[in-house]
């Protein structure tokens, strides 16, 4: 089921990334990127709230405890992501920040992990793919460049600010999801692996257990992001702004369920990090029909590569 659930999150999180970049593109508004961690802290609360309630789920500070270096990793680079969103097109950022997959793939190798011939080749296309589709947009020709930034009705500065923030957001999420293959329990592999010993020796949790316990935490900084914008910065929140905000944030809440339970098996972390990180492909293409971002054939190639991998990756799970 892994491979369908990174799939599933893959999707989600591709949506996210559109509505994310719709509800902080004002680069006017110089507090969106709270205004983005409130939204997410919202919904990521009220479905903590289900799964403790009614699907009882187990939670408590021990948990939350034992799971907070990995909430902070993963909230602070979506943070930090969410102010590169100002800055950066859509079809740019989210090829770089992804390239995180790439990162995990290989300290998973590294520290044991193996796989068959066609899966190294797989997990390769996918890492070439979305690597090449930031070389792509980052070397694009300045006046293509401003014709579609005209066309999107968007304009953006290339500076070392708009590719620095991306790839800190790569870096915090690859260790982030490095972290989950650590502290997550999988069942059909309960003993502990040379990288585990070597890396984490706290208490292993259920994924379901550690999403509560990382949703519980976004609530928390979303609470704070409320309470710093409206009440410190007395600023608005105006519902028509808000909502492609709170749209994002159903779907991140949906990905993220999903790909905390692909990353519960730890033996294919190293094939579905790739697959969920390339949601950036996805990304790209809501890119170009939502905000007009255009594409050109180096950009779809850059997808098939990509798209390729993740065919491969599916039909040679063991």
């Amino acid at each position: 089921m892994w491979f369908w659930f990174a799939i599933i999150a893959f999707v989600c999180w591709s949506g996210s990334d559109i509505f994310s970049k719709i509800g902080c593109a004002d680069s006017r508004d110089k507090y969106s990127h709270y205004k983005m961690v409130t939204a997410v802290g919202v919904i990521m609360g009220l479905h903590a709230a289900y799964e403790i309630f009614i699907a009882g789920v187990e939670i408590n500070a021990k948990v939350i405890l034992t799971y907070l270096p990995v909430s902070a990793l993963y909230i602070l680079s979506m943070a930090i992501g969410y102010i590169g969103l100002r800055y950066i097109e859509l079809s740019i950022s989210s090829p770089i920040c992804n390239t995180s997959g790439a990162i995990v793939a290989v300290l998973c190798i590294i520290t044991g992990s193996t796989l068959e011939i066609p899966q190294y080749i797989a997990v390769a296309l996918v890492c070439i793919g979305v690597i090449l589709l930031g070389f792509v947009e980052a070397r694009e020709d300045e006046t293509l460049r401003a014709r579609r930034q005209e066309k999107g009705n968007y304009k953006y500065a290339k500076s070392a600010l708009a590719l620095i923030l991306p790839l800190v957001y790569c870096l915090l999420d690859a260790l982030g999801t490095f972290a989950d293959s650590l502290v997550l329990y999988d069942e059909e592999e309960p003993a502990a692996t040379t990288f585990r010993l070597l890396f984490w020796h706290g208490d292993k949790l259920g994924e379901d257990s550690a999403n509560v316990a990382y949703e519980l935490t976004f609530l928390l900084c979303g609470i704070a992001a409320f309470i710093y914008v409206k009440l410190i910065k007395k600023q608005k929140f105006l519902p028509k702004m808000e909502a492609p905000k709170y749209t994002g944030a159903v779907f991140e809440t949906i990905g993220q369920f999903f790909y905390i339970s692909a990353l519960a098996d730890s033996k294919h972390v190293a094939m579905a990090a790739p697959i969920i990180s390339s949601y950036c492909l996805l990304s790209a293409l809501w890119g170009r029909i939502f905000l007009k971002e255009k594409l050109s054939w180096k950009h779809y190639a850059s997808i098939a590569i990509a798209f390729v991998g993740i065919v491969i990756l599916g039909i040679y799970d063991p």
